[in-house]
Order: C-alpha cells, then structure tokens, then sequence
C-alpha cells in the first residue's frame, strides 16, 4: 500500500512524506472510541448550536477550551460576518517539524440547525476533527508539515465561515501565520449509514464515502486525495470500506475546490443519499446523541481513523520520547 499511495501523491503533485509504520500505528492506537462518543456529547449539550444563538457562541468557546486542554498554544478565533450579524470560526494549527511552511487543512462545520442536537449535522464531524487533534497533540508525536483544526461557523445557512476563510486567507499563504496549502478534509455527518430506505440498523453495506468535484479547477488533485484517503482506509475484518465519488457539494470543502485539492469525508453521498433523505434526523430534533447506536458512532470512529492514516502519508507522522 505504501507504494500505491506514494505513487498517487506524485501523480496529484502532492510531494509524499517518507511514511514511518511504526510512527502511524502508534498513533492510531492514541484514538479512543469513549472520547469520540465524549467529543460528540460535548458538543450536543449546546444544542442545535444555529448561527447567531448564544449556544452557539457557547459551542465555540467550548471547542476553543477543548483545543487548549489538548496544549495547542497557537488557538484563534476568526471573525466574519453574516445575515445574524457577527460570527467565528475557531481554529489550532500543529506545527510542522521539518516542513512548518506547508499545511493541510482539516475541518469541519460546528453550527446546525433543526431544534435538536445537531449530533450527527455535525458534532459527529467535529469529534472526528478534536480526536485528531488530540492525538497530533499528544505526547512525542510530531508532523513533518503543519496541520491546521478548523471548526467553520454557519455551514448551514451559506457556508460563509469556509468562505470567509478561504477568501480572506488564500493571498496569505507562504505568510507566517498561513503555510502554503497542500489539501483540505473536510468531515461533515459521519455516523449513520443504515441504508436507502434506512433501516434501525447500521446497513450491511454501510461505507465511509470521500467525495470531490470532478468539475473543478482542482478536480485532478482531489480525485488524487480522495484515492490517497481510501487506500489509508483500516482493512481490518469488519471495518466498513471506502468508496471515492466525484460529485462533492452542500460542504464547506467546496469553497476550496478551485484552490486546493479539496475533498470531503460523510456518511452517506450528498446528492443521492443524503439531500434524498437516507438520514431521517437530518436537520430534524431527532438529530440528538441518545438516538444513535453503539455500531453509529463505530462507524463514525472508523472515519478518525481513516483520515489519521491518510495523515500519516500526507503530512508524515513521527513519535518520539
């Protein structure tokens, strides 16, 4: 596998790091399932979390105080405006070692809506994000290059906190506070694939789909990311499998996509799933943490561990005393 993923970040002109085995593999054995499930709650105590409420100010310090007690040292808070009036994003960067200058992005949109708890819309998005980066955090491990967490504001009533982001900050790149962007993943519902119809349970052939946009400038880019992140998928027996679809759309990583290679990681596909209703609690009061299953957040575990590997190759994990 390693030469089929070093081959493909060629191919996407994304420069591969030398990848360390052992380095991802301890890594990977630092995600926890308990605190992914602990992630999710802690952002369902606020709520649906709705641009421009106090819970949803409340969600970002919380994220803001979650990304502190993990160390990160460099956490900031950026500002934008939009219909509700003022708004954050939130964001911690793991510095590179050796190639500090040079970033990839992952992310995912804190807000919701539907009078819920917005924990799969997408507090489950958000966990996989914070269990990344605490692990990134942790003891001894280093990156090569930089990894920046960034947790979006108002994904759902225009998405203006990506774009904000992606407008104000592109002619930054190479600046000290923005390294060079390399790619962005972005993780937006992640725990319910039970099929189309659904049914009560995990479906048999539930998949963790990783989607981009064939048409955009980018599209050779991030069809070469979405093939590194599914041959980063764990193939122990009775994890769920992959599967890479061009039609990215209705996420954050869209308002790169003409940028940067840019994919997204979800349950279910957008356009024939999602928007189609293969999630009953979609922008629904169901939409809260009691509602899911043990084999729901599994799957949404499996998702940290996918895009953790993928890491591995991207930016090169390293542990160390």
């Amino acid at each position: 596998m390693r030469i089929i993923v070093t081959t493909l970040l060629l191919a996407a002109g994304l420069s591969a790091q030398t990848p360390n085995t052992d380095a991802m593999r301890t890594a990977a054995g630092r995600l926890d399932l308990e605190r992914f499930k602990g992630h999710i709650k802690g952002l369902a105590q606020f709520g649906d979390r709705m641009q421009g409420t106090q819970r949803n100010r409340d969600a970002i310090a919380w994220l803001e105080q979650q990304l502190k007690s993990f160390g990160y040292t460099n956490v900031q808070r950026q500002r934008f405006t939009s219909g509700s009036g003022p708004l954050e994003n939130v964001y911690a960067t793991k510095m590179g070692d050796t190639t500090p200058g040079e970033m990839y992005i992952v992310s995912a949109h804190m807000d919701g809506r539907g009078g819920g708890q917005a924990a799969d819309d997408d507090a489950s998005g958000c966990a996989v994000v914070l269990e990344i980066a605490r692990v990134l955090a942790s003891p001894g491990v280093k990156t090569n290059r930089s990894v920046r967490f960034i947790f979006w504001n108002n994904e759902e009533f225009g998405m203006d906190g990506s774009g904000t982001y992606a407008r104000d900050r592109a002619p930054l790149q190479g600046t000290p506070g923005e390294p060079k962007w390399l790619g962005i993943i972005q993780h937006d519902m992640m725990m319910y694939d039970h099929g189309m119809p659904p049914g009560p349970n995990q479906s048999p052939t539930a998949d963790i789909n990783i989607e981009y946009q064939e048409n955009s400038k980018m599209a050779a880019e991030s069809g070469k990311l979405a093939a590194v992140l599914k041959q980063s998928n764990p193939a122990q027996p009775g994890d769920y499998p992959a599967t890479v679809g061009p039609n990215m759309a209705g996420t954050d990583s869209i308002r790169f996509e003409d940028v940067v290679a840019s994919v997204s990681v979800r349950e279910a596909e957008r356009v024939t799933g999602i928007i189609r209703g293969s999630n009953p609690n979609h922008h629904e009061p169901t939409d809260k943490y009691e509602n899911y299953r043990e084999e729901d957040f599994r799957f949404g575990f499996q998702s940290a561990r996918l895009t953790l590997n993928a890491l591995g190759q991207l930016a090169g994990i390293t542990t160390g005393p």
